[in-house]
């Protein structure tokens, strides 16, 4: 158990990729603060930790909300003690469609969860990091806006994802001195629900075209990786194993991103 007396906040964690990394490092002994906005799912997963025999505590919030995200941060460090690994992980699509199509209230609701919330989610647990003396944060970023631009209308998700890199490298030197690691994992095509709740409006017209070999995952033959595959990733990443990986992008995609 190799996050034995941990205590970590992993946000998105009713569901794909949150819920399997929360699953993964409770299994290491890491008492988990599970966030999501949708109750019913965060309650299950606290449940499904509970039965293996693992400690974990759900939490309800939106990300994008100051009061809400404060509330939560303080619960979870009040109820463990301590906060040692931030996964801010909770994330939207969002709307995809050509620019001059993309409403104004669409390109702010895409910007204000992915990016004000890994700002919120960040700026309200790093001073309990600081406290500890050291710790690891995780932003899930993508492949969209760090290597691949061929997603046609995802200009709002693309910009929030090349955002939260960005941000990823800044503060790994801010705060490389207080001895916390900051990185960012940037998946492709993951069996993840995340897909369902992506609005596609005429994105034929902001496609480019062009001709892939087929299968467009060269690795897997064209099959999307799986949850549980980066909750690996992700527990290595928040590890000692990781101690001298900083300021990092880390693409697990198969090598999706190389062609596409």
């Amino acid at each position: 158990m190799e996050l034995a007396g941990k205590v970590a906040l992993i946000t998105g964690a009713g569901s794909g990729l949150g819920k399997a990394a929360a699953l993964r490092l409770a299994k290491e002994g890491a008492a988990i603060g599970a966030l999501s906005r949708t109750e019913s799912e965060v309650k299950r997963t606290v449940e499904e930790i509970d039965r293996n025999g693992g400690k974990a505590l759900a939490l309800v919030a939106d990300i994008s909300d100051e009061a809400a995200m404060q509330r939560a941060v303080d619960t979870l460090v009040s109820t463990y003690g301590r906060l040692d690994i931030v996964f801010a992980n909770a994330g939207i699509n969002g709307v995809w469609a050509p620019i001059d199509d993309l409403t104004p209230a669409e390109w702010d609701r895409t910007v204000n969860i992915n990016l004000r919330g890994t700002y919120l989610t960040l700026h309200y647990t790093i001073p309990h990091l600081k406290k500890a003396g050291e710790g690891a944060i995780l932003i899930t970023s993508s492949i969209n806006g760090t290597r691949t631009f061929t997603s046609a209308g995802a200009t709002a998700y693309s910009a929030t994802k090349a955002a939260q890199l960005a941000m990823a490298q800044m503060l790994a030197l801010e705060l490389a001195k207080h001895r916390i690691r900051v990185n960012a994992i940037c998946p492709g095509k993951i069996e993840t629900n995340i897909p369902d709740n992506t609005t596609f409006r005429n994105t034929e017209e902001a496609m480019v075209p062009a001709a892939y070999p087929a299968g467009d995952i060269p690795l897997t033959g064209g099959a999307a990786g799986t949850s549980d595959e980066v909750a690996e990733l992700v527990l290595f990443l928040v590890s000692n194993r990781s101690r001298h990986i900083t300021g990092t992008p880390v693409w697990i995609d198969g090598g999706q991103s190389l062609l596409i």
